[in-house]
C-alpha cells in the first residue's frame, strides 16, 4: 500500500454517523427501518415486562382474597361486575353466569356447568390475547430483520462496485468506504433481530404461564361451584 493510499484512508471518517451520510438513499431507508424496528421492539419488551409483573402480582393478591375463605359472593360483590384485574375478570365471569343460571325460586337452569366454564373460557381467551399482543411484532422483527439488513448490504455493495467502475478506481481507500456502509446495515438488522427473538421466546413463555395461572384457577373455580350444584 502506498503513502497516497494509506492517507486517503485515514483520512475517511468511518464513524457510523459518516457511514450512514455517505449511504445511497437504499441503504439509508433500510437501515432507518430497522433502527425504528429496533426501537418499537424495545418498547414492547420494557412495557410487556411490566405489564407480566403487575399480571402475577394481581394474581397472587386475589388468590389470597380467594382462598381468605370470604364467601364467594361477598367477594363478587366487593370487586364488582366489572373489575379491573386479570385474575377478578375471569372470576367476575364465571359468578355472573352463576347468578344469572338461577331462576326466580332459587332453582338452576339446566346447563348451569358448561355455560359457566365457557363464560371463563372466553375471559381467559380475552386476557391470553392481550398478554399476546404485540409479540408477533418481536417474531417478525426478530425473522426479516437479517434478511432486510442483508438487502441493504447487497445493494450497497453493488452502488460500491457501480461507483469503483465510474472511478475506475480499485484502491482499498475508494473500495472500503462503500462496503463499510453496505455492512453495517446489516450490522442494524443483527441488533434489531437478536433481542427480539430472545425476548418473544422468553415473554412468550412468560404469557403462557400467566395463562396457564388462569386456567388452573378456572378449573378450581368450576370444581368448587359444581359442589354447590350438585349438592
Amino acid at each position: 500500500m502506498d503513502q497516497q493510499t494509506l492517507a486517503m484512508g485515514q483520512e475517511i471518517d468511518f464513524s457510523l454517523l459518516a457511514l450512514f451520510l455517505r449511504a445511497s438513499l437504499t441503504v439509508k431507508l433500510v437501515m432507518i427501518m430497522l433502527t425504528m424496528a429496533s426501537f418499537w421492539s424495545w418498547s414492547i419488551i420494557i412495557r410487556k415486562f411490566i405489564t407480566f409483573r403487575a399480571a402475577r402480582a394481581e394474581a397472587d393478591a386475589f388468590d389470597r382474597a380467594f382462598w381468605s375463605g370470604e364467601p364467594l359472593d361477598e367477594l363478587f360483590d366487593q370487586i364488582g361486575p366489572s373489575p379491573e384485574g386479570a385474575s377478578q375478570r375471569i372470576f367476575a365471569a364465571g359468578m355472573l353466569e352463576w347468578r344469572r343460571s338461577h331462576r326466580h325460586d332459587g332453582e338452576l337452569i339446566a346447563g348451569a356447568q358448561a355455560r359457566i366454564d365457557r363464560s371463563m373460557d372466553v375471559a381467559i381467551a380475552k386476557e391470553a390475547e392481550t398478554l399476546n399482543s404485540g409479540l408477533s411484532f418481536l417474531a417478525t422483527v426478530g425473522s426479516t430483520s437479517p434478511f432486510i439488513g442483508l438487502f441493504g448490504t447487497v445493494w450497497g455493495i453493488k452502488v460500491a462496485f457501480e461507483e469503483i467502475a465510474i472511478s475506475q478506481n480499485t484502491s482499498l481507500a475508494v473500495v472500503a468506504p462503500g462496503i463499510s456502509e453496505a455492512l453495517v446495515a446489516t450490522a442494524i438488522g443483527l441488533i434489531a433481530a437478536i433481542p427480539a427473538v430472545i425476548f418473544y421466546n422468553k415473554l412468550s413463555g412468560d404469557a403462557d404461564k400467566i395463562t396457564s395461572g388462569y386456567e388452573a384457577f378456572a378449573d378450581e373455580f368450576a370444581t368448587i361451584l359444581s359442589r354447590q350444584l350438585d349438592a
